[in-house]
């Protein structure tokens, strides 16, 4: 399929598919006029690399990760991997815990100026 063709499929834009094919994270054959063409299987890759990004992972990391996705995008064990993703896990808890206290602490804030 051509790149609008799977862009139109993975709710992607062209530039997107062209930045992920830059950073080593999607594959594409070229055809003699030049145009880029996927295998029917790219769109699951997209998929993957959309939720994977939406899960707050780098592109670097996912370029390791993808190899270990299966196509039902679960992850296969691949060494190394499980490790970085529970660093990373660790880093979302730790963010997660900051925010909570900003809110807390904003709360308290509004709840102080109403009663004022």
């Amino acid at each position: 399929m051509l790149i609008g063709q799977l862009a139109r499929q993975t709710e992607t834009s062209e530039r997107l598919l062209r930045y992920y094919e830059r950073v080593g994270l999607l594959t594409s054959q070229r055809q003699a006029n030049g145009y880029r063409e996927y295998d029917d299987s790219a769109v699951q890759t997209v998929r993957q690399i959309r939720a994977l990004l939406a899960s707050g992972l780098s592109t670097a990391l996912i370029k390791q990760v993808l190899p270990c996705a299966a196509n039902d995008g679960s992850l296969r064990p691949c060494p190394g991997v499980l490790e970085k993703l529970r660093s990373r896990l660790q880093q979302l808890d730790e963010r997660a815990h900051e925010l909570a206290l900003a809110r807390q602490t904003l709360q308290q804030a509004i709840t102080t100026t109403e009663r004022a």
